[in-house]
């Protein structure tokens, strides 16, 4: 299983990346949105976490629930591993997660987690 995936759109439509990157690695992780207890979008912009929620039907009590980038911190160079480490502290033992983040070139990554 390579619960991970890369995509990308127009460069222009860069914060909207993630909504393509986050299906994929649900697919390759044989998982359905449902099945997933939290979702962490980085907000390069505070919009980025809400379109990709509208895009995606991420309810709202899923995604980041501890608040995004723009209340915890965008740290320079190290959206990813915050993103990520949050997810991991919010789930409980068994839980999914997935984490989405875009690049300002039009791409985005998104990994498919499980806390043991």
């Amino acid at each position: 299983m390579e619960p991970f995936a890369d995509a990308a759109c127009a460069p222009i439509d860069f914060p909207i990346a993630p909504a393509k990157a986050v299906p994929l690695a649900l697919k390759r992780a044989g998982l359905s949105i449902d099945q997933v207890s939290k979702f962490e979008v980085n907000e390069a912009f505070s919009a980025v976490a809400i379109a990709n929620q509208k895009i995606l039907g991420i309810p709202t009590e899923k995604l980041n629930v501890s608040g995004g980038a723009v209340a915890l911190g965008h740290a320079l160079g190290s959206s990813g591993s915050r993103i990520i480490v949050t997810l991991v502290h919010l789930l409980k033992p068994g839980e999914y997660g997935v984490a989405g983040v875009c690049n300002g070139g039009g791409g985005a990554s998104a990994i498919v987690i499980q806390r043991l």
